[in-house]
Formats: structure tokens, C-alpha cells, sequence
């Protein structure tokens, strides 16, 4: 599923399913410290990202090593890797790809229905509320609004490891095709330089499948950066 968002030079690992648990035991003690008071449920979905993320670095050639979360939870990827994990009830997914290849990777999956009662007022601009009942008229049985927080979270994923930084939920304005199956972001306030040119926003990918919405968003160097807006 994710795999079918992201170019060949991404290599993606993605698990359905809530687990068994058994992924736990492969943990490293740096990462199984991080969720030693945890109820049984995070554990879980910290053991099992990492099994993917693991998986996926070894389609790179990279060894394993303990993937340990810095601030606000991004993961301390091995030096020349970039990557993304992420988790929902039912799935997990890492994508990581070398740092030549790419200047960032941001994946997110979230399940197909509404966001909590008050949150779409915290997370999308008004004019993107609009855009959201624009496409419910197009085709109902997407949750546009679980979308579109989904895609600014594939997007802030790319943005915090360039930037240290957190980009709050109205610095980014979104567009999806439902037709098309992407998106656009486009940044509202100064983004990195990026392959010599200033980052104004980023695009990516979405597919809804088996009661799930998944984004992604690929960043490349150079002329690869640039996002037609």
C-alpha cells in the first residue's frame, strides 16, 4: 500500500494487523527502555514500526541499530538515511531511502473515518474546510478531513528534519485530486533551502484502502525539489 505511493529509490515495510507482541523481543534495550512503562498496546506499535523500519533498512544494505526517538518522537535514523515510520490501529509502515537519493521522507496512516469531534477546526485553515466539503460532494466515501490531517502530517514529517523545527497546522495549506490521487502543500511560511533553491511547499500521494488512509511525501534534491503549486 504505501509502497505503491513512493519512487523505486524508497524502500517501504508495512504490516496489517495490531500484532502479536513478539516483536518486542527483537527490540533493542535503548528502544525497549523508551516504552518500559508503556501499556501493552504502545508497545506494540513501537516494536512493530521498528520490525518495519529494520526491514526496510535492510532492502537499503544497512545494518540493524537501535532506532530511538529524538524530539517529538522522530526517529534517530542511521547517519547518510532518511526515513518516516507511522502507525494507526491495524497497520504500521516505515519508509526509508539513502540520504544521496533523497532529502526527505514523510509517511502517515490513519483510519478512514471522522477526526475527533473539534479537531478539524484545530488542524486545517478555512479555506481548506471548503476545498474538504468540496470533495465530499465528488466522492462521499473518502473521510476528506482525516486526509488532509494525514497529508499535513506526511508533510511535517518531511519538514522538521530540515528545519528542527515544528510547522504548526496553519503554516501549511493543502490541496488534494481526488481524482489523481495527490496532493499539494504549499508552505506559508519560509521553508529551507533545499538543492540551492528555497522550499515553498511539497507534493505527495494518497490511497485509501482496507478502512485506511495513507500519504506520503517524497523529497528530492535539486530540480527534484521544486513542487509546482
Amino acid at each position: 500500500m504505501i509502497g505503491g505511493l513512493l519512487p523505486a529509490q524508497v524502500r517501504t515495510e508495512e504490516r496489517f494487523g495490531n500484532g502479536d507482541g513478539s516483536a518486542f523481543g527483537g527490540l533493542f534495550p535503548e528502544e525497549a527502555a523508551v516504552v518500559a512503562k508503556a501499556v501493552v498496546k504502545r508497545q506494540r506499535e513501537f516494536a512493530d514500526v521498528r520490525a518495519c523500519a529494520r526491514g526496510a533498512l535492510a532492502r537499503l544494505g544497512v545494518p540493524p541499530v537501535p532506532l530511538v526517538p529524538g524530539h517529538r518522537g522522530a526517529p534517530r535514523w542511521p547517519e547518510g538515511v532518511v526515513g518516516s515510520m507511522t502507525h494507526c490501529d491495524g497497520y504500521r509502515a516505515a519508509a526509508v531511502a539513502r540520504a544521496a537519493e533523497a532529502a526527505g521522507v514523510g509517511i502517515d496512516a490513519e483510519p478512514d473515518g471522522p477526526l475527533p469531534e473539534g479537531v478539524l477546526e484545530v488542524v486545517s485553515l478555512p479555506g481548506e474546510r471548503e476545498h474538504l466539503r468540496a470533495l465530499a460532494d465528488v466522492r462521499p466515501e473518502v473521510c476528506w478531513e482525516r486526509l488532509l490531517f494525514s497529508a499535513k502530517e506526511s508533510v511535517f514529517k518531511v519538514w522538521y528534519p530540515l528545519t528542527s523545527r515544528e510547522l504548526d497546522f496553519s503554516e501549511a495549506e493543502v490541496v488534494i485530486d481526488a481524482a489523481a490521487g495527490t496532493f499539494s502543500a504549499r508552505l506559508l511560511v519560509e521553508g529551507p533551502v533545499v538543492g540551492g533553491e528555497r522550499l515553498r511547499g511539497l507534493t505527495g500521494r494518497w490511497a485509501a484502502e482496507r478502512g485506511l488512509l495513507v500519504t506520503a511525501v517524497f523529497l528530492g534534491h535539486g530540480s527534484q525539489a521544486r513542487t509546482p503549486l
